[in-house]
């Protein structure tokens, strides 16, 4: 007699995910090797069968996060009776492997962002008592050659990852040491994720990588299998019908290409919006970082970039406080955003990453004088998001209808700048690109009225 297949959704996991948009999309294909097995997401942890912590190892105090929510997950565990099984996946797990299991025993898997498709796998073995619970092992290719090729789309917009890995050993980071070396995806796997996506009515897809413009996977085979870059993948993507908007992240400078700025000026859905970390205004800062640009070079990226699309807004991320940042490196870094006037901005105070070049050197700044220039850098910065949101209040704007809003009657969607705009309708609405002129903005969202509601209180 043969052991009958699950029911679908008669088992529960619970996905929490820390960090990264790539994290994000790492979650929603664990999701998919799972659901043939029976899971059905849930919410919350308390009743789940699975629980799994898709880790950052960005942040700071990242490692300590994970094991104070592995204690509340193990007391849930405990609850259950130990039929509740838990996972550690993601760049914490990549890091920190075998010591995971050591200080938490009631972790039952750790596997590293090269593995969950072994997922299905490792949960068989546990439940058998058998086998390795510890996957940690690089192996890119692999794993996107395993993953279900259907997807199942949640809304509109969708994550669609091309590249992985960093070559670039920037001096703070630890991704080429938890993510591997650069390796991207042959275009084929890629056109028919979109395609699969936008079956689905997704019709706003973000390219991610860790430098997602390194991009340079193997053509079709018919074309020879020559590699394609980022921009000539975009352009390919842009003729997928029902696909409406294209975007991109994360950027490094030194691989912002002129065919890729070009691409802005002439690609319709690529969307004005740009990514581009550039963590210091400060040469000599970004020397130490090992960055392999400096702050010329990438002014010179950012005035292509309006000159190929004067509508185009950036964003970029920015580190203080680094290791020998002396106070005239930080008003370099206030000098460039002042020049740039961005439209979004992230920025952290520098904290040591064990095992990275910067966790030893000289010149550690004081947390006091990291916390004032971030304060200081952080006020610039919003005001420029704030004026940029504001300057949008009377336009009328193509917006992608995500969901509900919060209030009641409400919904929400993403302006080409990736705003948030909420304003007053209908759930038919769902899906669609409609006209909503703005009426209202703050630092992180705008308001907006569809154009019939504006007749009406006229």
């Amino acid at each position: 007699m043969t052991e009958s297949a699950p029911k679908p959704g008669s088992k529960r996991v619970y996905i929490k995910t820390y960090g990264c948009q790539m994290n994000v999309y790492d979650s929603e294909r664990m999701q998919d090797v799972l659901r043939p097995l029976g899971y059905r997401a849930v919410d919350a942890p308390d009743d789940a069968d699975l629980v799994v912590l898709n880790t950052c190892h960005i942040r700071e105090k990242a490692t300590e996060k994970v094991y104070s929510e592995l204690g509340q997950m193990k007391k849930l565990k405990q609850r259950s009776g130990n039929r509740m099984t838990i996972a550690v996946a993601g760049c914490v797990a990549q890091a920190e492997g075998a010591e995971i299991m050591r200080r938490q025993p009631a972790v039952d898997l750790v596997l590293g962002p090269q593995a969950y498709h072994k997922l299905p796998e490792m949960i068989a073995r546990v439940h058998r008592q058998t086998g390795d619970r510890l996957e940690t092992d690089f192996e890119t290719l692999e794993k996107f050659d395993a993953l279900p090729k259907a997807r199942r789309a949640d809304g509109p917009m969708a994550f669609l990852s091309v590249q992985e890995g960093c070559d670039k050993f920037c001096t703070f980071c630890v991704v080429p040491y938890t993510r591997g070396a650069e390796l991207s995806r042959p275009v084929d796997d890629i056109v028919l994720e979109a395609r699969n996506l936008a079956a689905q009515g997704v019709r706003d897809i973000s390219l991610l990588g860790q430098n997602v413009n390194a991009y340079h996977g193997a053509g079709p085979a018919l074309e020879g299998g020559e590699d394609w870059s980022l921009a000539r993948l975009l352009r390919h993507l842009a003729r997928i019908g029902g696909l409406d908007r294209l975007r991109y992240t994360t950027s490094h400078p030194r691989d912002m290409d002129e065919d890729l700025i070009a691409a802005h000026g002439d690609v319709d859905a690529l969307m004005p919006f740009l990514h581009l970390p550039v963590q210091s205004g400060s040469d000599a800062i970004l020397k130490a970082m090992n960055r392999g640009h400096t702050s010329d070079h990438y002014l010179d990226i950012m005035r292509r970039m309006r000159e190929a699309r004067p509508d185009m807004a950036l964003a970029s991320d920015f580190i203080v406080g680094f290791p020998g940042e002396r106070d005239r490196d930080f008003e370099d870094t206030l000098a460039l955003v002042k020049e740039v006037n961005y439209a979004i901005a992230y920025s952290f105070k520098y904290s040591e990453r064990p095992g990275t070049p910067a966790a030893d050197m000289f010149g550690q700044i004081p947390e006091a004088v990291k916390t004032e220039r971030l304060h200081a850098l952080q006020a610039i910065l919003r005001e420029q998001q704030s004026a940029f949101n504001a300057s949008k209040i009377g336009q009328t704007l193509p917006v992608l209808v995500t969901g509900a809003g919060r209030q009641a009657g409400q919904m929400h969607g993403r302006s080409p700048w990736m705003q948030a705009v909420h304003f007053d309708g209908g759930p038919e609405l769902a899906g669609q690109i409609i006209d909503v002129r703005i009426v209202g903005a703050s630092l992180n969202s705008l308001t907006g009225q569809l154009p019939m509601a504006q007749e009406s209180a006229a």
